[in-house]
């Protein structure tokens, strides 16, 4: 007898389909891909996309290099054409008025360090003194320069020529003629050699010594206080050129109120010059009786001294004052008047004396009373 057979049979009701052998049955290989699991949008949530690294090559690199170069080589590069409009609109000047490409100063120096500071010469009364202006023109276009002389000394120089051009890269030095009129005062005279091109300015000081005699004078005149401030005028009375020094004192009905030691003043004064200046004093007195004492000195022995005196009152004790004065016044006119008026006034007439008995009335007696001529007999003496 067989064993059973322990699988199941399979009946007509089985809803399984039947393999037969035209059904291929997948069969699995062992080197087959895996599926992947990333999405079809690309990365998986939360994780950066890597990011390609480009290669650098040699060839990439002189590339670049060569571009930068080249780019930097035009920026520094100007075009000749807006260089020379450049230069023709006057674009060596600097915002102040001074010049960037040229230069004007005393001649004869080789360079900065021989240039003189400024033109001084020596002479008599009608001498002709000769010296130089030296141009110097370092940028890319000519120059042209107007040359003038201004102040004392400067109008007295006259030069080769008042219009000068001076080619690019290039020094010129201009000749000039100073002659001292024959009239001229002894002592310092001082002037300016003026420079115009390219919208720019170069002034070049002018110091000429004159010879002869040397007065030094100074005075100080027309001394005043107005409003917190000392206003005083200084005049040069000599032939020397001065730089003077002022001393202020200023003393009150109770003592010093300002003192100021004597100091150097900021300004040279020519011969003939006057100046006029002012001095503060904010600290001026609502009530007092001041005397201002000015004193000023400069070399050789010039000395002046001046005052003027100022009484400070304030304004509205001294209105109700005169506003009291006025009144007090008043009353002392009207009581005066008054009085003159009752000493003035007629009297009364004295009311006539009755007659006496038995007197008969004298006719045309006045009001004054009887006439002692015009007695009745008995009271003259008469015997009846």
């Amino acid at each position: 007898m067989s064993p059973p057979d322990p699988r199941p049979r399979r009946t007509s009701r089985d809803p399984r389909p039947r393999r037969t052998s035209r059904d291929p049955r997948p069969s699995r290989t062992p080197h087959a891909p895996r599926p992947s699991r990333t999405p079809p949008g690309g990365t998986l949530p939360g994780r950066t996309p890597p990011v390609p690294r480009p290669r650098l090559t040699p060839s990439v690199l002189v590339a670049v290099l060569t571009a930068v170069f080249a780019a930097l080589l035009h920026a520094l590069t100007p075009f000749p054409a807006a260089a020379a409009a450049a230069d023709d609109a006057g674009a060596g000047a600097a915002p102040g008025g001074a010049p960037t490409d040229w230069t004007a100063r005393p001649g004869g120096g080789a360079g900065d360090r021989d240039a003189r500071p400024y033109v001084y010469l020596e002479g008599t009364p009608g001498t002709a003194l000769q010296d130089r202006l030296a141009v110097t023109n370092s940028g890319r276009a000519p120059l042209t320069v107007r040359l003038r002389g201004e102040g004392r000394a400067g109008a007295w120089a006259r030069f080769a020529d008042d219009t000068v051009t001076v080619p690019p890269r290039t020094r010129a030095e201009v000749p000039l003629a100073l002659t001292v009129p024959p009239a001229a005062t002894p002592g310092d005279a001082s002037g300016e050699l003026v420079a115009t091109g390219r919208g720019a300015e170069v002034r070049v000081p002018v110091r000429v010594r004159i010879g002869g005699p040397t007065l030094a004078a100074l005075t100080v005149e027309d001394v005043e206080i107005a409003g917190g401030a000392i206003r005083y005028a200084l005049v040069n009375r000599g032939n020397a050129l001065l730089r003077p020094r002022l001393a202020v004192r200023v003393e009150g009905v109770f003592g010093t109120l300002l003192d100021r030691p004597e100091r150097p003043l900021p300004l040279e004064l020519a011969p003939g010059r006057r100046v006029e200046r002012t001095e503060p004093w904010p600290d001026a007195p609502a009530l007092d009786a001041v005397t201002v004492r000015l004193r000023v000195a400069a070399e050789g022995g010039a000395r002046d001294e001046a005052e003027a005196s100022e009484t400070y009152v304030p304004v509205a004790p001294a209105a109700g004052g005169g506003l009291l004065l006025g009144g007090l016044a008043a009353l002392a006119s009207r009581a005066y008047r008054k009085r003159r008026t009752g000493r003035g006034a007629p009297r009364p007439p004295e009311p006539p004396e009755p007659p006496e008995a038995g007197a008969q009335p004298v006719t045309g007696a006045s009001h004054r009373g009887p006439d002692p001529d015009h007695r009745p007999l008995a009271q003259a003496g008469a015997r009846p």
